[in-house]
C-alpha cells in the first residue's frame, strides 16, 4: 500500500467514527439528497459536501489554494464559484486540510478520503472530476498523474503546474535579489526568524523602501515581471511567509541559489556578484523534490486556465509542464488557456463555468479545446 493510500485509509476510518457527530444532516449510504450541505472534520482536516437538488450522479472534487490561514466552513448557501458546478449538477466536495501553507503533503491524502467516504455514504459517481486553484491546481495535477483510474479530466485554474523545486527555487533566488537592492528591509533568509510577521505594516515597510529606491525597484519589476511597487512589495512579502512555511516543512533550508545567474536588469554583473548565496540543506531540499515533481503522464483531459498577468504565479511557468507532458506521450490530454486579466487566480466564477464546458465536452466527445484565449460565452 502506498503512502498516499494509507494515510487516506486512516482518514476514512477516524471519519467513519468521527464525522456523524459533525456533519449535519446525516444521511444514508446510496441516498439522493439535495439540495444539501454537509460538514464536518476528520484528524483536524474540516470538510464540506454540497449535493444540488437535481444530483446528476457525478462528482467534483475541489482543492483550495496557499492559505496563510485555517481554512473553514460553516453553514451558508453555495457561493458564486460553486454554483457553476452544484448548477450544472454536479455534488461538490472539499477539504481545508489539515494544515495551512504548502500543504500538499496533507492536502492529497485528506482530499483522497474524502472523495472515498463520500462514494461510501452516496454511492460510486458515474464520473469525477478534480479542480483547483493556485495551489489547489497544483494538487490538481498531482492527483491526475496519481490517480489515472479514479478521474474523468481535470481543471486547473491559476495553479503551479510544474516542478516545486523549480518554482520555489526561483522564487527565493529572486527573494535574495530584493536583499541586495534593499540591504537590511527583509529578515533573514535561513532561516526566516519565527518572529517574522506578514502583514500589512510590512507591507508599507517594503513599498517605502521601494519608492525610496526607484533604480533597485525597477530591477526587482524587471526580475520579477510585475508591473508596479505595489504588487512588488505584496509579492515579496507573500515570498518571505512561504519561505519560512517551507523551511518549517522541510525541516530545514530547501532553497539554494549557488548556480542560479541572475538576468535581467539593466547590471547584471554588479548583481551576480553581489547577491547572497545560500545552500540548501540536503534532506530539506528533497522535500521539494517528494512535493512535487511531475511525470507528466496524464491519462485523462486535463484544460489549465491563467490569467495573462499573475503576480504570484507567472503564466509562462507553465510551459515547461506543457513539455514534460508532451515527452511523457501524452500532448493530446493537456491545453493551456488564458483569460485577459490582471492578478492572481482572478478568474471568474462564469469564465471557471466555460472552461469547465470545455473540459466536459472533451471528456463526453474527444472535442480537444483550442490553446489560447478563453472563448466567450455561447
Amino acid at each position: 500500500m502506498s503512502l498516499l493510500a494509507f494515510v487516506a485509509a486512516a482518514w476514512l476510518m477516524a471519519s467513519s467514527l468521527h464525522a456523524a457527530t459533525q456533519a449535519r444532516p446525516a444521511l444514508a449510504a446510496g441516498q439522493a439528497p439535495g439540495p444539501t450541505t454537509v460538514l464536518g472534520t476528520t484528524a483536524g482536516a474540516p470538510w464540506r459536501v454540497d449535493i444540488p437538488a437535481h444530483w446528476n450522479h457525478k462528482l467534483v472534487v475541489y482543492y483550495h489554494g496557499y492559505s496563510m490561514r485555517p481554512v473553514t466552513y460553516r453553514q451558508r448557501p453555495p457561493n458564486a464559484f460553486e454554483r457553476e458546478f452544484l448548477d450544472r449538477g454536479f455534488a461538490l466536495v472539499q477539504s481545508g486540510y489539515s494544515h495551512t501553507g504548502y500543504a500538499v503533503q496533507y492536502a492529497l491524502p485528506e482530499t483522497e478520503a474524502l472523495r472515498e467516504m463520500f462514494v461510501a455514504r452516496f454511492g460510486q459517481p458515474s464520473a469525477t472530476f478534480v479542480t483547483g486553484e493556485s495551489m489547489g491546481g497544483e494538487l490538481t495535477m498531482a492527483t491526475m498523474e496519481q490517480a489515472p483510474y479514479t478521474y474523468n479530466g481535470a481543471l486547473a485554474l491559476c495553479g503551479l503546474l510544474g516542478a516545486s523545486d523549480l518554482h520555489f527555487e526561483d522564487m527565493f533566488a529572486k527573494v535574495a535579489a530584493f536583499d541586495y537592492y534593499f540591504p537590511g528591509v527583509l529578515p533573514p533568509l535561513d532561516p526566516v526568524p519565527d518572529s517574522f510577521q506578514a502583514n500589512g505594516a510590512f507591507v508599507q515597510k517594503l513599498l517605502q523602501a521601494l519608492n525610496a529606491n526607484p533604480k533597485g525597484a525597477a530591477a526587482m519589476r524587471q526580475l520579477r515581471l510585475l508591473h508596479n511597487n505595489t504588487d512588488l512589495a505584496r509579492t515579496m512579502m507573500f515570498h518571505v511567509f512561504v519561505i519560512q512555511d517551507m523551511q518549517h516543512k522541510a525541516g530545514g533550508n530547501p532553497f539554494d541559489n549557488r548556480n542560479y545567474i541572475y538576468t535581467g536588469t539593466d547590471d547584471d554583473r554588479a548583481l551576480n556578484d553581489g547577491v547572497k548565496r545560500y545552500a540548501a540543506d540536503g534532506a530539506a531540499a528533497q522535500y521539494l523534490t517528494r512535493y512535487y515533481t511531475p511525470t507528466g503522464r496524464l491519462m485523462h483531459p486535463m484544460l489549465a486556465l491563467h490569467t495573462t498577468y499573475d503576480t504570484l504565479i507567472n503564466p509562462t511557468s507553465v510551459f515547461p509542464y506543457t513539455q514534460a507532458v508532451t515527452r511523457a506521450g501524452f500532448s493530446r490530454n493537456f491545453v493551456q488557456q488564458y483569460v485577459k486579466a490582471d492578478g492572481h487566480c482572478n478568474i471568474t466564477p462564469e469564465q471557471t463555468g466555460i472552461a469547465f464546458d470545455e473540459l466536459l465536452l472533451w471528456v463526453r466527445t474527444g472535442t480537444r479545446p483550442r490553446p489560447g484565449s478563453l472563448p466567450q460565452k455561447k
